[in-house]
């Protein structure tokens, strides 16, 4: 039995305990299509006794309708949960799983491989502090598995496991691996990428997945799981305290409270705070949290602050430090993953949303589009469906942020077409322009409502050009 097994036994209350403090890691699965993503999956779950008997029963049903491995059981059902999914053998959607372990709790993102759905994996990488990249020994490194690298890079994900999957379909033959992973190094030298491994494994027959394997005496590594237990995973938010105001909860006369989840940084009551934009200062009277009063609220928490004076604060704003600020603009330069159908086009509004703050903008310029096979820059006048590029920004209104390199939850913002409210980008800032864009234009909120209205009766006509005429 293991020590959390005799803890469940003997004292249920010194277990929750032990499990609540354990360190959480999220990290996603992805690469090419086929390459066994959800069978891995499946495999750590199963193998960590993870999976309850009624879900082992149901599965073992499914896998006699929906088998695509030719196993009696068929691993990947685990997770690939949408009838369509199940008839095609492939993951389309997001699925997120939970396990853990003696000494980590994790949350998996399983993401799909296809090139239409790269937005779906762009989503699912946004939050994890690790991605295991697999890699069919068959096919070596293809499109998708540069392009989900390049992504991975460009949402700041610091640690990166490559799995060489399906090794029992080339007889466990060292040669292949050591070919894979030359090829993958080269080509991750023009990543910013810090931690890179490699592991051979075959998640259908399980070798090196939780237990080493027999099968391939001359990798003297450790199996997958054991390097998710012990990698060192540290966050890239800065110490400086960030809260995006989500909520102003105002359920009485006696009280208004500012609610959100703190950003990066820590807050203690008593500490000075400044409302961003509008600079007016008060101090934190109270910590409020559904289980009680804190003295101290950390990173990840979701609070609700009182003032000890009547400021000000609306949906949107930042609380901060008066010596910690944020930059603020209405310029920005940003790289973009592009998630639509329709290109995005120079000039043409959107809803722009950092973080809790809402605005209206465009992109003044696309600098250069990013060739994922390479990592080189090419010129571009717009980014189709699944590309990725840097662009220049210019928002109706201030924008408080963080550069992304620096902190993740304050320097990502996503673009949202005006007309269908779907999300048809995410983006990550690098920099301000305030200090290099020159005269600031005239780009006024005023015009950015007659432009829309004009687009709305008169798609054909351009109003900026009616406004400057």
């Amino acid at each position: 039995m293991t020590n959390d097994t005799n803890l469940i036994a003997s004292d249920i209350e010194e277990y929750l305990r032990v499990h609540e403090n354990k360190d959480m890691m999220r990290f996603i699965t992805c690469g090419s299509v086929d390459d066994g993503k959800s069978t891995l999956i499946g495999r750590l779950l199963f193998d960590s006794k993870m999976i309850f008997e009624d879900h082992m029963a149901a599965i073992e049903k499914d896998s006699k309708k929906f088998n695509t491995t030719d196993e009696s059981f068929d691993l990947a059902l685990l997770v690939d949960g949408l009838q369509s999914e199940r008839e095609q053998g492939i993951t389309i959607d997001v699925a997120y799983r939970y396990f853990a372990t003696e000494q980590r709790k994790f949350i998996i993102a399983d993401t799909p491989g296809h090139e239409q759905y790269t937005r779906n994996m762009a989503t699912g990488a946004s939050t994890c502090d690790l991605a295991i990249i697999l890699i069919d020994a068959r096919h070596g490194v293809q499109v998708q598995t540069r392009r989900h690298s390049y992504i991975c890079s460009l949402l700041g994900i610091k640690h990166v496991v490559i799995a060489i999957n399906k090794m029992d379909a080339v007889d466990y033959d060292q040669e292949v691996y050591k070919k894979i992973k030359a090829d993958y190094r080269e080509f991750a030298k023009q990543l910013n990428i810090a931690d890179v491994r490699f592991v051979p494994i075959s998640a259908l027959k399980g070798d090196n997945v939780v237990n080493q394997s027999e099968n391939m005496p001359w990798y003297p590594g450790s199996p997958l799981l054991r390097l998710l237990n012990t990698v060192e995973i540290s966050s890239n938010a800065i110490d400086q305290f960030r809260l995006g105001v989500q909520y102003v909860n105002r359920p009485n006369l006696d009280f208004r409270g500012f609610a959100g989840t703190v950003a990066s940084g820590e807050i203690r009551v008593g500490d000075t705070i400044e409302a961003l934009p509008s600079g007016k200062q008060s101090k934190v009277k109270e910590i409020v949290t559904f289980d009680g009063n804190l003295e101290v609220a950390y990173q990840g928490m979701a609070i609700t602050l009182t003032l000890e004076d009547e400021i000000d604060i609306s949906r949107g704003d930042m609380i901060v430090r008066p010596h910690e600020k944020p930059q603020s603009t209405k310029n920005f330069e940003a790289d973009v993953v592009w998630m639509d159908e329709t290109p995005l086009n120079v000039d043409r509004e959107y809803i722009i949303k950092v973080g809790s703050n809402t605005t209206v903008g465009a992109a003044t310029s696309v600098n250069y589009q990013t060739d994922v096979n390479t990592v080189q820059q090419k010129p571009a006048t717009q980014l189709a469906l699944n590309e990725i590029g840097s662009c220049n920004f210019e928002v109706a209104k201030e924008v408080q942020f963080d550069a992304y390199s620096d902190n993740r939850a304050t320097g990502a913002f996503i673009i949202i077409d005006r007309l269908t409210n779907g999300t048809v980008g995410a983006g990550m800032i690098k920099r301000s322009l305030e200090a290099t864009a020159g005269p600031k234009s005239a780009y006024s909120e005023f015009e950015v409502e007659f432009n829309a209205l004009v687009r709305k009766h008169f798609p054909h006509w351009e109003a900026k050009n009616i406004l400057k005429g």
